[in-house]
């Protein structure tokens, strides 16, 4: 999986996230699984900024969870 498929996952995860639909664990870029709640979207929102980076782009302003 390239980092551009990466970054279009995890926010399409971030979304579901956010709003109540997403099945909560996600696999990081090392293989790990992590497990996320609406308290903790605030790390898959900095996984983003972080795949932003290693795309070369200045990450944009960062996530908020809306909650």
């Amino acid at each position: 999986m390239t980092i551009q498929e990466k970054l279009a996952d995890a926010e399409a995860k971030y979304h579901l996230l956010i709003t109540g639909q997403m099945a909560r664990v996600i696999t990081d870029q090392n293989g790990e699984a992590v497990t996320f709640t609406a308290a903790t979207a605030s790390r898959l929102a900095a996984y983003i900024a972080d795949l932003k980076r290693q795309l070369g782009g200045a990450a944009s302003a960062p996530l908020v969870p809306y909650f």
